[in-house]
């Protein structure tokens, strides 16, 4: 599996800080260029819930943490770093500028990944003049480093042998890393979820429910379905003895039906936010953005240590990654090499 020393984040905000926070846990060096001047601060607050959520995770011990670096500019981090991730607001004339700068300057060798939500890496690789080769997708979730999905992602200049190499690099920092077969807008995950909230919506707008009550709906039902299942397992199960076949050919018809309306948007406007905003507060307004990110962090560690222990011990899912992640961390702890 391949592995590495330093590596650098361009973007400091919730995502970039997350990646950072990955990799420091995993022992590694990080260079981080952010020109917000609160970005130490926000970078700081993300470490401290990390590391507290970490100790909950791995009990067996962590590897001696990496060291963080502010640079002054997008040169100085990159400058020797194996790895780039690319974590800036989802602008394509932005996206250009910095990849054009971190392609100038970072060592030919080095991975570029892209936190982007919905860019075609090929619509980014145009900036690149040296090493368009080198550039994926590596899109995470929130927090990313807790979270072990990334979808990777490559464009039409996109080398295979940079697609395993980020492949390996995700791997080796405890992620499960998904490569997209067909380079897409939005990839799956993101195209998943544009579709539930759309749907969301229309339902908050029209009065069918509440902000919560919709919460409850997922939180107590399928969402626990899907976090250990996902969609086709538990739609298998769903078909009986007859399996999928038959889940197929009894709710198939139904799709016909005009339940959704996921081919159209509510109009996005200012009753509509504030619908939402004032139904959210009232739901959630009790506790401050740090306070429920713990209470996030904690069900997530709870979640996947109970998955974990599943399957006489060898766990399931999200479980079984993280029994492996653990248990490499623990090795790293004691100094084994890995």
């Amino acid at each position: 599996m391949m592995t590495i020393h330093k590596a650098a984040a361009v973007g400091g905000g919730v995502i970039g800080a997350g990646w950072v926070a990955r990799l420091l846990l995993n022992g590694i060096d990080v260079s981080i260029f952010d020109p917000d001047p609160q970005a130490a601060r926000k970078v700081d607050e993300v470490m401290q819930g990390a590391r507290r959520a970490y100790r909950q995770m791995c009990p067996e011990g962590l590897p001696r943490e990496g060291t963080l670096t502010f640079a002054k500019t997008i040169a100085e981090a990159v400058a020797d770093a194996g790895f780039i991730q690319e974590s800036v607001p989802e602008r394509l004339e932005l996206k250009h500028k910095v990849l054009a700068e971190i392609d100038a300057h970072a060592p030919a060798h080095a991975v570029i990944g892209s936190s982007t939500s919905g860019i075609k890496p090929s619509d980014m690789q145009s900036a690149m003049k040296k090493h368009p080769e080198r550039l994926v997708v590596g899109h995470p979730f929130n927090p990313v480093y807790l979270l072990p999905l990334v979808e990777v992602v490559g464009g039409e200049a996109t080398a295979r042998d940079t697609i395993e190499k980020a492949r390996e690099i995700y791997a080796s920092i405890g992620m499960k890393p998904v490569v997209v077969r067909k380079e897409i807008e939005a990839f799956v995950g993101d195209r998943l979820l544009e579709a539930m909230w759309r749907e969301a919506l229309w339902l908050i707008k029209d009065g069918i429910c509440t902000v919560e009550e919709l919460d409850d709906i997922m939180r107590y039902s399928f969402g626990l379905r899907w976090a250990q299942m996902g969609m086709f397992q538990v739609y298998r199960i769903a078909g009986g003895e007859a399996g999928m076949r038959h889940f197929m050919a009894q709710f198939g018809p139904c799709l016909e039906w005009p339940w959704t309306k996921l081919t159209d948007v509510p109009e996005f406007n200012d009753e509509l936010v504030d619908l939402i905003a004032g139904q959210s507060d009232e739901q959630s307004g009790k506790w401050s953005i740090r306070e429920l990110e713990q209470i996030r962090d904690d069900n997530l560690v709870a979640m996947m240590q109970a998955l974990g222990r599943q399957n006489d011990g060898k766990g399931w899912g999200a479980g079984e990654l993280l029994n492996d992640y653990t248990a490499r961390l623990a090795k790293l702890a004691s100094g084994q090499k890995v």
